[in-house]
C-alpha cells in the first residue's frame, strides 16, 4: 500500500529493548492501517487468559492508512489493547497531531508489550527509538507532562506527545491518553494499561516524509471538499434556537439528510451545538436515563447549554491535522468560581462531557462543566464513564443505597455542581470513596449495590446518545465488539451517508416512520452491517467521525483511499474491508472468553419499563432480537454472535492470520 510506511515498532518494555518489523503488504490489502492493523497484530500477539494489566497484554498506537496523503480529516490515531474495563477487545481514538507523529519517524504503528520496573517513556526519531527513564515526570498531569518532555525533547523539531496523567498511572479502569493539552483517547481503559505498563508517555520527533501513489489526485479531492465547505455559513448568534430545533426533531419521522450540515454546526460551534438539541430531542439521555425533559428542567437545561455562551469565551478555535473544520477550541476560564482559578483555559468540551456532567446529573452549571472538563483532560480520566458512575452514584444516593457515611460525606443530590465536582477529584485521586468509582460504573454497583441504576454495557458505560431514540445506536452498544460506544453507527448517521452510493448491498436511506427503525428486519440489520463496516473503513483510514457524517459525496473516502494506495477497488471491496475488521475484533473477544451473547443493554436504556413522557414515550426496543439479526447479516452465530468458520474462511482471516 504506497501510502503506509509498511513497517511498526515493537517495544518490549521488560527487556527494554525495541525492534523493526516488516508488515507484508497482504495486511494492508486486506485490513488497511489503524484499527484494522491493530486488530490483526493484536489477535496473533495477545495470547489466551493474559493478564490485563500484566507483561502479555500489549498496547498499540495505530496511525491511519490515509493519515500524510493530504486527504483531509484523516488524521487520527487508535490506541489498542485487550480492554481492562471489559476483558475483551479495546480501542480508543484521537485527534490532534499524533497520527503523522507516528508515520513521521517511520512505522505505521508501534506496539507495547511487558512492563517496566520504573516510568520510563519512548522517545522516537528519524535515527533512533530509546526507553528513557520518566521518574520526573510520573506523577505530573497530563498537560504539565507533556509541555515539560517537550521542552526537555526538543531539538529542531518540537515533538509530538502522547501520555497518561494521574488516572492512568493509578491504574484507573476509565482512564485515557492524552496528547495536545487534554485531547484523550478515552474509551475502553486504555490508559490504564499504559499505567500497568509504567509507560508515561510517547515522544516522537520524526521529519520523514510521508507517502502517498497521487498525492496531486488526493490534493485536488481536498480542494473540492475545501471549497464546499468554505460556500457554506450560518447566521451569528443562533444557538438559543437548537433547542427549539431539537423539540422539532423528536417529533420527526426518520429522513435521508444532507450531510454538509454536519461542517455548518461543527466549524459554528463544534459539538457542544448537540447538547440543546439532544436534550429537547430525546437523544440526550437524562437524569441517569431515566427521565424525560420535562422531569429533567429540559428547557432551562437547554437554555444553560446554548453554544452562544461557550463561543462568547472562545479565545482561538483549532484544527485537528488535515482537518478543514475546526471544531476545537481553547476557552478562557478565569472568570469561572474563585476557588477554581488555577486553570486559566480549557479546550471547548465535547458535547458527551457537557451531557455526561450536565443533563444526565441535572447539573445546568456550566461553570462547572467548563472546570470538570479541564480536571478530566488533564487526569486523562474519560468523561462519558466518569459521569455515568457520577449520575449512578447520585441515583443511589438519592433512593438510599449509599449514605453520607459512605459518600466520605458529600451531599449527592442532582444538580449538586459542587458535590459532583468533589466526587469527580476523588475518583481521579483514588481517595476514599472515589477509589471505588473511578473503576467505572458496573465495579461500584457490584460494591455498593444499585445494578439497576448502573447504566454500562458489557462493562463499558455508553455514550450519550438514548437508544430509545434511535434503535440502531442499541444494535451497535451491544453489537460492536467494544461495547457502549456512540460512533459506530445510527439510523441519522445512516440518512447522513448516501452509502447505498458506494456500496451495492447498502439499503437507500427513505423517510419512514422511526417505529419502523424498532423493528427486526432483513433491511434494519444490513443497514447497522453498513454503517459498522463502514465506521471500521474509515478508522483503518485515520478518518474522522465528522467526515463520515457529511456523506460519501462530499467526503470521497473511497476516492482518498485509491488515489493514495494507487488501488483501482470499488466501494464493495472497502466495505469487505470494513466487514473483515469488525470480524477480527469480534473473533478477538471468542478467543479471549468475551461472550458476545452475555453484552446486554440495562433494563432502563432499552426502556423496560418505558418512559411516561416525553419525545421517548412508551417505546421499548427489541435490541435481542435487532443484534441477532445483525450477527447473521455479518456470517456470525445469530445466536452467540461468534463468527462463522465459513464467514471466516470467505474473508480470507484464517490466510490473513498465518502472515
Amino acid at each position: 500500500m504506497k501510502s503506509c510506511m509498511g513497517k511498526i515498532l515493537v517495544v518490549d518494555l521488560t527487556a527494554g529493548t525495541t525492534a523493526v518489523e516488516k508488515i507484508p503488504e497482504e495486511v494492508y490489502e486486506k485490513v488497511l492501517s489503524g484499527k484494522g492493523l491493530g486488530a490483526w497484530y493484536l489477535y496473533k500477539n495477545i495470547p489466551v487468559g493474559a493478564d490485563l494489566m500484566g507483561p502479555d497484554n500489549i498496547l498499540g498506537f495505530c496511525s491511519g492508512a490515509l493519515t500524510g496523503t493530504g486527504a483531509f480529516m484523516t488524521g487520527r490515531f487508535t490506541g489498542v489493547c485487550k480492554s481492562p474495563l471489559t476483558g475483551g477487545w479495546g480501542d480508543a481514538n484521537c485527534g490532534g497531531v499524533f497520527s503523522p507523529a507516528i508515520k513521521q519517524c517511520g512505522y505505521d504503528a508501534i506496539f507495547f508489550k511487558g512492563v517496566s520496573e520504573k516510568p520510563v517513556y519512548l522517545y522516537c526519531d528519524n535515527s533512533k527509538a530509546e526507553i528513557r527513564d520518566a521518574s520526573e515526570y510520573w506523577g505530573l498531569d497530563a498537560t504539565e507532562a507533556e509541555a515539560r518532555l517537550q521542552a526537555d525533547c526538543k531539538t529542531k523539531k518540537k515533538p509530538c506527545v502522547a501520555l497518561i496523567g494521574q488516572a492512568g498511572e493509578k491504574m484507573s479502569l476509565i482512564s485515557g491518553i492524552c496528547n495536545e493539552g487534554g485531547r484523550i483517547a478515552a474509551r475502553s481503559g486504555v490508559g490504564a494499561v499504559m499505567g500497568s505498563k509504567k509507560l508515561k508517555a510517547v515522544v516522537l520527533a520524526g521529519s520523514k516524509p510521508m507517502p502517498c501513489a497521487d498525492r496531486e489526485k488526493v490534493m485536488a479531492l481536498s480542494r473540492e471538499l475545501g471549497r464546499k465547505i468554505n460556500k457554506m455559513t450560518l447566521p451569528s448568534h443562533i444557538g438559543a434556537s437548537l433547542a427549539l430545533g431539537g423539540a422539532g426533531m423528536g417529533m420527526m419521522p426518520s429522513m435521508p439528510l444532507d450531510g454538509s450540515i454536519t461542517s455548518l454546526i461543527f466549524r459554528e460551534w463544534g459539538t457542544p451545538s448537540n447538547t440543546p438539541m439532544a436534550i429537547m430531542s430525546g437523544d440526550g439521555p437524562l437524569k441517569n436515563w431515566g427521565a424525560g425533559p420535562a422531569e429533567a428542567k429540559g428547557v432551562k437545561m437547554a437554555l444553560a447549554y446554548n453554544p452562544d455562551k461557550i463561543n462568547k469565551i472562545e479565545t482561538v478555535k483549532y484544527h485537528c491535522y488535515s482537518c478543514p473544520l475546526g471544531c476545537g477550541g481553547k476557552l478562557d476560564i478565569r472568570k469561572i468560581k474563585e476557588a477554581e482559578n488555577e486553570f486559566p483555559e480549557t479546550h471547548k468540551p465535547e458535547y458527551e462531557t457537557i451531557q455526561a456532567f450536565g443533563p444526565l446529573c441535572i447539573n445546568d452549571d456550566l461553570d462547572s462543566i467548563l472546570y470538570l472538563n479541564e480536571l478530566l483532560n488533564r487526569a486523562g480520566m474519560d468523561s462519558i464513564s466518569a459521569g455515568n458512575t457520577v449520575a449512578w452514584a447520585i441515583e443511589c444516593y438519592e433512593n438510599g443505597i449509599l449514605t453520607k457515611e459512605q459518600t466520605d460525606g458529600l451531599e449527592l443530590t442532582w444538580g449538586n455542581a459542587d458535590a459532583i465536582i468533589e466526587l469527580t477529584k476523588k475518583m481521579i485521586a483514588r481517595d476514599g470513596f472515589g477509589n471505588d468509582l473511578a473503576d467505572g460504573v458496573k465495579r461500584a454497583a457490584a460494591k455498593y449495590g444499585g445494578e439497576e441504576f448502573a447504566m454500562h454495557v458489557g462493562g463499558q458505560e455508553p455514550g450519550m446518545h438514548d437508544a430509545r431514540n434511535d434503535a440502531q445506536l442499541g444494535v451497535h452498544f451491544v453489537a460492536e465488539p467494544a461495547p457502549g460506544k456512540h460512533t459506530i453507527g445510527m439510523a441519522i448517521q445512516y440518512g447522513a451517508m448516501s452509502l447505498c452510493d458506494i456500496c451495492s448491498w447498502a439499503p437507500p436511506a427513505t423517510m419512514h416512520s422511526k417505529a419502523e427503525d424498532l423493528e427486526p428486519t432483513e433491511k434494519n440489520a444490513m443497514i447497522s452491517k453498513a454503517n459498522a463496516a463502514y465506521s471500521m473503513l474509515v478508522d483503518g483510514a485515520g478518518g474522522c467521525y465528522y467526515g463520515e457524517m457529511m456523506g460519501v459525496h462530499m467526503w470521497k473516502l473511497i476516492d482518498y483511499l485509491n488515489a493514495a494506495a494507487g488501488w483501482n477497488y470499488g466501494g464493495d471491496h472497502y466495505m469487505d474491508i470494513g466487514v473483515r475488521i469488525q470480524t477480527i475484533r469480534q473473533m478477538f473477544n471468542i478467543k479471549h472468553g468475551y461472550m458476545p451473547a452475555d453484552v446486554k443493554l440495562p433494563g432502563r436504556m432499552a426502556g423496560e419499563p418505558a418512559l411516561k413522557t416525553g419525545p421517548l414515550k412508551g417505546i421499548t426496543l427489541k435490541n435481542r432480537e435487532q443484534v441477532a439479526m445483525q450477527w447473521k447479516a455479518f456470517g456470525w452465530d445469530e445466536k452467540t454472535g461468534e463468527p462463522l468458520p465459513k464467514t471466516i474462511r470467505e474473508l480470507g482471516i484464517d490466510k490473513l492470520m498465518e502472515v
